[in-house]
């Protein structure tokens, strides 16, 4: 099924016909300007399962768990002793992937381990 595009100006339209609320399901995408023009104009969008996602901030429910073990992870390369950076870094790689390993198995290619690994930790300012 085709995605349908709601518009700042579909949400105006929807506003000046009377309309107060607007449901967002899986085949509607709502633009960021549409999102800020219903926040000003106090139009209420309903999203899925209650909970409100802004355009620019897609679900992720995979991030929060990353980031969860990878606070872990960091905190105890902190209070480890004082030790070289890249010792450092290596040790938070070796051991991150080793969780990584002991959760998936050996049904997960080492290599895309690596590189995911080492993404983040850029990503992160960790490395």
């Amino acid at each position: 099924m085709a995605k349908k595009f709601v518009t700042e100006r579909d949400i105006q339209r929807l506003v000046e016909s009377g309309e107060t609320a607007l449901t967002i399901d899986a085949d509607t995408v709502l633009t960021s300007q549409a999102y800020d023009h219903a926040k000003r104009l106090g139009f209420k969008v309903i999203f899925p399962q209650g909970k409100e996602f802004p355009p620019s901030q897609p679900v992720r429910p995979y991030l929060s768990k990353v980031q969860k073990t990878l606070r872990q992870d960091t905190a105890a390369v902190d209070a480890s002793p004082a030790a070289p950076a890249g010792a450092a870094q290596d040790d938070l790689h070796a051991r991150i992937r080793a969780a990584v390993v002991a959760r998936l198995g050996d049904s997960i290619d080492p290599q895309l381990v690596d590189t995911i690994i080492q993404r983040v930790l850029l990503s992160t300012g960790l490395k």
